[in-house]
């Protein structure tokens, strides 16, 4: 059965905009080969960290939301230690009030960007 889950990705601000654009695809890539469904992305761009990592106090910040197989879970966070360009992660799962806050959210962004235009 497939749960929902929201992974956030931390990645180093020494990268060029092509270098993170692969890092993306490589786990969105990851989680829809082992049989996850990508239901939404955000990329929150470069960041100040909230204390120094690895000596750096910026990173790039990137969401998924998706829905997969528990198991799979423990592949994804392996990846994410075995790249030197990912400096800290975290994925959890939904319970029925975060899906809805999630849904909230995207909704009220959706409904943000059609007022800009």
């Amino acid at each position: 059965m497939l749960r929902n889950y929201e992974t956030v990705f931390i990645a180093t601000p020494v990268l060029s905009d092509v270098q993170i654009k692969e890092a993306v695809k490589k786990y969105r890539d990851f989680i829809t080969d082992n049989g996850g469904e990508i239901v939404h992305e955000e990329d929150w761009g470069l960041k100040k960290l909230a204390y120094p990592i690895q000596k750096k106090t910026t990173g790039f910040y990137h969401l998924i939301e998706f829905k997969a197989d528990p198991a799979m879970i423990s592949k994804l966070e392996i990846q994410y230690r075995r790249d030197e360009r990912i400096i800290r992660f975290l994925t959890f799962a939904f319970d029925k009030h975060s899906a809805a806050y999630a849904e909230k959210r995207r909704a009220n962004k959706t409904e943000t960007k059609a007022k800009e235009v």
